[in-house]
């Protein structure tokens, strides 16, 4: 298996966009991840109220790891944490602390928004530099949380595209999204009404080509992630939702 974080894969792909507040504290997602045939692991994503630095920010949780057969021949364990202001929708710190088959990284990064500046501190090598940023440019994390809360779908188009500046690692991005359609999507939960995206993502070293990816979103007010395909320079994988914890908004089944 081609390197692969389970939480990259989340967090590229899974953006959505409300009105109303799509989430809020104890907000708890679990997905199951399969390569190929395979169960290859599980991820979870957690958000706790806390204060950093004297401002209230939303403390989210990203967890990811190999399962059962897949972690005998390449284990990962990692680790994604994003610390978002609460009134401003924008990343105050983003921490990724990962172990992806003997690839291991441990990186803070501390965003002064008033400046444009990123400090990066790098635990591994004893570096720390500081980089710009474009104005209101999100964290890999953050941006997932941001779109939830900001884009409104209910007028969303068919072949519509969006992009929003993101700061990863030590480079800045457009990240680009595409609207598909609506579908309903058969899940663990019932059968739910979804909105279609594919995000474009680098092709090359872990996805097949740009557009590899494709996520099924609840069209509801919380706009949570419930399927997530691509097709990998190797293989395809797929991650589902099986399990969710206090949403902020009812969670709608299509009832037939």
């Amino acid at each position: 298996m081609k390197k692969l974080s389970i939480l990259i894969l989340l967090f590229v792909s899974t953006y959505s966009f409300s009105q109303k507040k799509a989430y809020d504290d104890g907000e708890w997602l679990k997905f199951r991840v399969h390569y190929g045939l395979i169960t290859a692991g599980e991820a979870t994503l957690e958000v706790k109220r806390e204060i950093l630095d004297a401002t209230e920010v939303y403390h989210v949780i990203g967890f990811g790891e190999t399962k059962g057969m897949a972690s005998w021949f390449f284990p990962v364990e990692d680790h994604y944490e994003s610390y978002i202001i609460k009134d401003k929708d924008l990343p105050k710190r983003f921490i990724r602390k990962i172990d992806e088959g003997g690839h291991t990284k441990d990186v803070q990064i501390d965003f002064n928004h008033h400046t444009q500046n990123a400090t990066i501190i790098d635990y591994e090598n004893g570096d720390e530099r500081v980089v710009s940023f474009p104005v209101e440019a999100q964290d890999m994390v953050s941006s997932f949380y941001y779109l939830r809360n900001n884009l409104d779908s209910k007028d969303i188009q068919e072949n519509d595209e969006f992009e929003l500046d993101m700061f990863f690692d030590r480079e800045n991005y457009k990240f680009k999204l595409k609207f598909l359609g609506r579908e309903i999507l058969n899940t663990e939960f019932g059968k739910v009404s979804c909105l279609v995206f594919r995000p474009y993502v680098q092709s090359g070293r872990v996805f097949k080509e740009k557009e590899s990816l494709t996520i099924w979103v609840s069209d509801d007010d919380n706009k949570i992630p419930l399927l997530i395909k691509a097709d990998l320079a190797v293989g395809s994988l797929k991650a589902s939702l099986i399990e969710f914890k206090k949403l902020n908004n009812s969670f709608k089944i299509v009832v037939e």
